[in-house]
């Protein structure tokens, strides 16, 4: 259920109100606005009388509200959310690229990637210590050690890291990190999206290979219900029955999510198409669409790369395309 409240409510007016929803053993999430104050009412609203809310002067206007997904959801909360990571930005206007090898393979590899990704204009590092692969042959990350040289990049470069955490026990390794990503195979898995929610830090959540938009925003209803609004949904394409590609890219999702919530939305046109050289046109649709950013993989030698290096930019490639991503935002602007 959704709460209106006009801003001219005196404080003891307001405090009155929500004490009293409250009581109702209902939780309150308030989003307040430059003419008007949203309440959200989270839990068993079935005995809240609409009739008597829309009674009080305070109250402009009362709707309940059928989606499951009550934190997450725009009608609750209308402003656009802004995820602050210190040196860069995700949503509300802020546009972040975030790019980097899929695994670390050595301190080498990792510290020549973060310098030419961030000189090429990436906000963000990402790198992946701990790898999920269908294979239990494949590389599987250098794990611990990998997070050690990914700090180290963090370091030399003063770039916010971004990678990928496949258990809740794997958590204390993650306290320089600053945005954990959650892939799309854990994209449900519950006891770890509950875990995260317990802590401040923001979280990446990628859409699952087979899930609905309604699904995607469940597993973010997860990580908010335990009290972390820290948020960022990551398109990254879907399985269908086409094979030329290695996922199907769900542009539509950007747009669709972005009308259904208000938390920042990215996609991974990387993994969503697995070739390198369809990487480009399908970031500028992304930008194009409204994203909030890009997630990029880059490798400075794709050839040899331990995992997915089909899908990897080179320093040069990524370069050229965030130079396009940039003129795309300029010409949606109007700045061109």
């Amino acid at each position: 259920m959704i709460v209106v409240v006009n801003n001219n409510a005196a404080k003891e007016q307001f405090d009155n109100l929500i004490n009293w929803i409250e009581s109702q053993n209902v939780r309150v999430h308030i989003s307040s606005g430059e003419y008007q104050t949203v309440l959200g009412l989270i839990g068993d609203t079935s005995r809240i009388d609409t009739e008597l809310l829309e009674g009080l002067d305070i109250v402009s206007q009362v709707t309940r509200v059928t989606e499951p997904f009550k934190n997450a959801n725009r009608k609750f909360h209308p402003e656009n959310t802004c995820i602050d990571c210190g040196n860069a930005k995700i949503g509300d206007g802020h546009f972040g690229i975030i790019a980097g090898p899929c695994s670390i393979e050595s301190e080498e590899q990792i510290i020549e990637v973060a310098k030419a990704v961030k000189e090429a204009g990436a906000d963000f590092l990402r790198g992946g210590a701990f790898k999920p692969r269908t294979s239990p042959y494949d590389f599987q990350g250098m794990r611990a050690d990998g997070l050690k040289l990914l700090i180290e990049a963090k370091k030399e470069t003063g770039l916010p890291i971004v990678t990928e955490i496949m258990s809740a026990e794997h958590l204390p390794l993650f306290e320089d990190v600053d945005v954990i990503q959650v892939g799309a195979r854990n994209m449900q898995n519950f006891e770890l999206l509950k875990e995260l929610g317990k802590t401040k830090k923001p979280i990446l959540i990628k859409r699952g290979l087979a899930n609905t938009l309604k699904e995607l925003l469940m597993s973010a209803e997860y990580v908010m219900s335990e009290g972390n609004e820290n948020i960022i949904l990551c398109e990254r394409g879907i399985r269908t029955y086409e094979t030329a590609t290695r996922n199907t890219f769900d542009v539509s999702a950007i747009p669709m999510l972005h009308e259904l919530s208000h938390l920042p939305v990215i996609a991974d046109p990387s993994h969503a198409c697995g070739i390198a050289r369809l990487v480009k046109p399908l970031a500028l649709s992304a930008a194009a669409a409204g994203a909030d950013g890009l997630m990029i993989e880059v490798h400075n030698n794709p050839q040899k790369a331990l995992c997915d290096g089909a899908q990897s930019l080179t320093p040069a490639q990524f370069k050229e395309t965030a130079q396009a991503v940039k003129n795309v935002l300029q010409a949606i602007k109007g700045d061109v």
